[in-house]
């Protein structure tokens, strides 16, 4: 440990670019000398995204730090960008990059407008304001993004964030189509179900009321027979549903993805959107 210790910083610091933010935060708890040379710049730098400078520049609201290491923590917590339309995260252990595609940077068909969709702020939102879902019967959300954006060689997950409110209805009357494309490739599709958990004593209610019904719209979609995808409950209290999955590489390649429910003709409302997350899936 004293040869080690007795390495100039520079070298220590060359040493830990090839780790990770985790061991370089464990390993600046070995000496003073450790610590000196994991807190410096050049670590920190290394484990930014490449493109961490256009990051900063767009953050809003401006982003004021003192190091790179606390630039790294500050991304870790997120910052909306791109005119507040995205919100960016690094993740902490990884670094890898996250993207949130706010309500407003989707293509939601008819969200100009009033009578279908209404635009509001919600205090527990992360961006300035929502959709949310009046009454329409064609429903249909899609956003983008381009990999060179996201971390390369990195499969990613693609969630659709989003609440239901207490008059919600028609939503989960027949399985909704969920979908992911990168470039020219084969697109991916599933189906989810626009619904909050329920007990099984409802759903028995439902099946004995609205079996042949509800069968008979499920044929009409593409996979409409399995059981579908439901939201998942979020730490931050919102439901997330899972669009599908992608893997980056390393060309530049545009990803869409989106989810629709425009075969069953009937009303619906209640949705509320907040954006689309991309995150690596491990």
């Amino acid at each position: 440990m004293e040869l080690i210790n007795a390495l100039p910083e520079d070298c220590l610091s060359s040493i830990l670019c090839f780790t990770s933010p985790q061991d370089a935060c464990r390993s600046s708890k070995v000496s003073p000398e450790f610590q000196s040379a994991a807190d410096s710049d050049a670590v920190w730098e290394n484990f930014l995204p490449s493109d961490y400078r256009r990051i900063v520049a767009e953050s809003v609201p401006a982003l004021q730090f003192s190091s790179k290491k606390e630039l790294y923590r500050m991304l870790c917590d997120s910052v909306l960008v791109d005119g507040g339309r995205k919100r960016f995260k690094l993740e902490k252990q990884s670094g890898m990059k996250c993207y949130e595609l706010s309500a407003r940077d989707l293509s939601i068909t008819w969200s100009s407008e009033s009578m279908y969709w209404a635009w509001t702020p919600l205090p527990e939102s992360r961006f300035s304001e929502v959709a949310v879902l009046r009454t329409m019967s064609w429903l249909e959300i899609q956003g983008k993004i381009n990999t060179q954006m996201l971390t390369p060689n990195t499969k990613y997950g693609a969630y659709l964030v989003l609440k239901l409110s207490d008059r919600a209805f028609g939503l989960d009357l027949m399985p909704s189509e969920v979908s992911v494309q990168v470039g020219n490739k084969e697109e991916i599709q599933n189906t989810a179900y626009l619904r909050r958990q329920r007990n099984s004593h409802v759903e028995l209610m439902e099946r004995l009321m609205f079996g042949h019904r509800t069968e008979a719209l499920k044929s009409m979609v593409a996979g409409g027979g399995g059981e579908g995808r439901l939201p998942a409950e979020r730490e931050d209290g919102w439901l997330e549903i899972e669009i599908g999955d992608f893997f980056t590489g390393e060309e530049s390649e545009e990803v869409k993805m989106g989810l629709k429910e425009v075969k069953g003709h009937h009303l619906k409302a209640g949705l509320i959107v907040h954006g689309i997350e991309i995150r690596p899936k491990h």
